[in-house]
């Protein structure tokens, strides 16, 4: 596991959690808000691996969406036999994704601690979430195993850490920061396939498949911070898509998929928080 900084003001004195509502309030703002944009979601790669093990959970199964974001989603699904729950840190989004998807259910709270009981859910689908708190993956982990009911499904995705990555130096900081000076604070874990089914295993998870997804984006930040080619360029962006089919996943991938299943002899009483 390897660890990416962000660059901040020196000055700020924020505990992790206002820390990552802050900033991911100001990259939903930038991006221009939730958006109706669901019906991207069956072409997406997370959707395409995901879709077999969907087949396998009951009818009207209970899924909840931990870092909904947008809520494109959390709308998808519920709109589409899966009654499902958004959850989000940045209260925020959340009141805007009340507005936009008002038959939706959304809510917000800390994915390490939520308020819902144990073995509530039949799914649980979390993407490039579980990476943003400095003490690991275990308490995400840890709280998923608690609220999904026994034979539940858990697909998570996270940064890959390819091998692009590792010819690279060993800890990395966004903006050019170094870890060791002032102005940087920790923004994400990057994993290997190994070390997230690890991750699971220990949090107790049957490992179902790991598989390394969006290759083109890793393709496109390779020609970006390799290269030195503008995301913007559509030259670059026309690039990374003819590229991406030839090389392979373990050398560009941006992200690392995992399903996992909570064993169905698990037991279901109270787990304390």
């Amino acid at each position: 596991m390897r660890k990416d900084y962000v660059s901040i003001d020196v000055t700020e004195d924020r505990d992790e959690a206002t820390f990552i509502e802050d900033y991911w309030t100001r990259v939903w703002k930038e991006e221009g808000g939730p958006k109706e944009q669901i019906g991207q979601i069956p072409s997406k790669n997370e959707y395409k691996v995901m879709a077999p093990y969907l087949a396998r959970l009951p009818k009207e199964a209970r899924l909840l969406d931990g870092g909904c974001g947008l809520g494109d989603w959390t709308a998808y699904f519920s709109r589409n036999g899966f009654p499902t729950t958004g959850l989000d840190i940045s209260r925020s989004t959340v009141a805007k994704l009340h507005e936009l998807f008002p038959d939706v259910t959304f809510a917000a709270g800390d994915i390490r601690r939520t308020e819902f009981e144990d073995a509530s859910f039949d799914g649980y689908f979390s993407w490039g979430v579980f990476e943003h708190f400095e003490d690991g993956l275990q308490p995400c982990i840890a709280e998923a195993y608690r609220i999904l009911k026994p034979g539940g499904f858990l697909f998570v995705s996270v940064p890959f850490d390819n091998i692009r990555h590792a010819l690279r130096s060993g800890t990395s900081v966004r903006r050019g920061q170094h870890a060791d000076a002032g102005g940087a604070r920790f923004y994400q874990w990057r994993l290997t396939r190994q070390e997230l089914s690890r991750e699971l295993c220990l949090g107790g998870f049957n490992v179902e498949a790991v598989e390394t997804i969006h290759k083109r984006q890793g393709v496109l930040r390779s020609l970006h911070h390799e290269i030195g080619l503008p995301y913007s360029w559509l030259l670059t962006k026309g690039l990374a898509t003819v590229l991406s089919p030839f090389i392979p996943g373990g050398l560009v991938a941006h992200m690392v998929m995992a399903i996992a299943q909570k064993p169905h002899d698990a037991p279901v009483e109270k787990v304390s928080k």
